[in-house]
């Protein structure tokens, strides 16, 4: 064999492990993916690690028959197309001292379709102005949490999105500080200097100047919180670009031996309704061929009503959203159509 070939077979050997590293390693960015993808492909001890934290981080969403009220039936995330809300909180210890209600400082909700091995990440901005069911009137999204936590949320996205929300993932600042903390960093673009509260509100602790750099947890949380130079779209983006970033991160060799400590950071910060062997199911998205990621954002304008500030959602845009998301879960016409009649019978009850 020559030289020439030699050389040819160890590039596509090289090449290929850096795929499959990048394919396993995909939902990097859901600290709850890391204990499964990247635990079941480097470890059996990790993997024994994982299962025991979400076991201890399982907590029901309250929903009769552990399902989506616009589902015909229960999903199961190895056939079917699923949803998953992602809700970021900041219930510290120093919050519940106040005793001020806990909000959700984020929320995203990834579609997942297993035809085409894509996924759709919608960011809601937290000052969407949309009717919550809990209470029966219209306030900022943000609110629901405060109202009636984690079903109330759910059951307010699925309201003005028409979307069911099959599974949702509640991680407090802790874990998106220890997660990142734990695999050394991610390298971002900070787009102007500012200064923003840490993890613990301690007023302007973070400052960061503008320019490419390798932000630690607390100074990403405080990029992905800050809003002071822009408004809450902008703030969306870039929550979605450190996402990507912990994904560039998290495929280095460096950051896959410190998954231990990103597994023990999640595990202690994050409840969720997902099984261990529902959660391994999304393995197959890191495993069978490229995958296909868009970022969606929801259009709107500034709406103040009573001094109070809002984010009224654009009609069109928010009709469009919608319909991306509906066709990438290939919800059927039966189950959309029911799924509008439990939204009408809900909000006609409330």
């Amino acid at each position: 064999m020559s030289k020439k070939d030699v050389n040819s077979r160890i590039q596509i050997k090289e090449k290929k492990k850096k795929s499959k590293r990048r394919k396993i390693l995909f939902f990097i960015f859901v600290p709850l993916i890391i204990l499964i993808g990247a635990a079941s492909a480097y470890a059996i001890n990790l993997v024994n690690e994982a299962e025991k934290a979400v076991s201890e981080s399982y907590e029901s969403d309250g929903r009769e028959d552990n399902k989506s009220e616009l589902r015909a039936k229960e999903v199961d995330p190895t056939e079917d197309h699923v949803s998953v809300l992602f809700i970021g909180v900041d219930d510290s210890e120093h919050r519940g001292e106040k005793n001020e209600p806990v909000r959700s400082d984020a929320l995203i909700l990834a579609t997942l379709n297993k035809n085409d091995n894509s996924v759709k990440m919608l960011s809601i901005p937290r000052d969407s102005y949309v009717y919550v069911p809990e209470v029966g009137y219209e306030d900022k999204i943000t609110h629901a949490h405060a109202f009636g936590g984690v079903h109330a949320t759910i059951k307010t996205v699925e309201t003005f999105l028409d979307v069911p929300v099959d599974y949702y993932v509640k991680l407090n600042f802790n874990a998106f500080v220890d997660v990142i903390d734990a695999i050394g960093g991610v390298e971002m673009e900070v787009p102007f200097e500012f200064t923003e509260s840490n993890s613990d509100d301690k007023r302007d602790s973070i400052h960061l100047l503008p320019g490419e750099q390798n932000l630690n947890g607390e100074e990403a949380l405080a990029l992905a919180r800050t809003r002071k130079m822009d408004n809450d779209i902008e703030r969306g983006k870039r929550q979605q670009e450190i996402m990507k970033a912990i994904i560039d991160k998290a495929t280095s060799v460096n950051s896959v031996f410190k998954l231990d400590d990103a597994i023990q950071a999640v595990g202690n910060n994050m409840t969720t309704n997902l099984s261990f062997d529902e959660m391994k199911a999304f393995l197959s998205y890191g495993t069978s061929g490229s995958i296909d990621i868009e970022t969606l954002n929801l259009e709107g304008s500034d709406l103040w009503l009573d001094n109070i500030y809002y984010y009224g959602l654009d009609e069109q845009n928010l009709a469009e959203t919608k319909q991306i998301l509906q066709t990438h879960l290939d919800i059927l016409d039966n189950e959309s159509e029911s799924s509008s009649e439990a939204n009408q019978n809900n909000t006609a009850t409330e």
